[in-house]
């Protein structure tokens, strides 16, 4: 059974409970890794700098914390590294992903598809590592 190696650990405790949950039973059945979670101020601007995040500081789902976000990249049967440009498989791991937080009552926004409707295609920004937790808005 695949686990979490130590970044990915280290990444996991600074998620969202909702977020947590979710990979920790996703992990039983495929292996990933966190390669981020939350995000400080230097390292959003950095990735929205680098063209990695639309977000600058503080406006990533990213940089709450713990943060909604979490970015997560499947690793392969042969284990210990990532294939980067298999996008593909990527789209197929982020949409297992949406499905299992389905089941498990989480409301989960990915990167793939950030309007939610199954169609890639109609978004400009494609971020297919990102996940994102929907929290219930406050009642005032």
């Amino acid at each position: 059974m695949p686990k979490f190696g130590e970044e990915s650990l280290k990444n996991l405790k600074t998620l969202h409970p909702e977020l947590q949950r979710l990979l920790v039973e996703a992990i039983k059945r495929v292996d990933f890794k966190i390669t981020c979670g939350f995000r400080g101020q230097f390292e959003q601007h950095k990735a929205f700098i680098e063209g990695v995040s639309e977000k600058d500081w503080p406006n990533s789902k990213h940089n709450t914390y713990p943060s909604e976000a979490a970015d997560v990249v499947l690793y392969y049967p042969e284990g210990q590294h990532i294939r980067w440009n298999e996008k593909e498989n990527q789209y197929m791991f982020i949409g297992a992903l949406r499905g299992m937080a389905w089941m498990m009552g989480i409301n989960l926004r990915v990167g793939a598809d950030w309007n939610g409707n199954f169609d890639i295609r109609d978004q400009k920004f494609h971020d297919i590592v990102h996940i994102e937790v929907i929290l219930p808005t406050p009642v005032a």
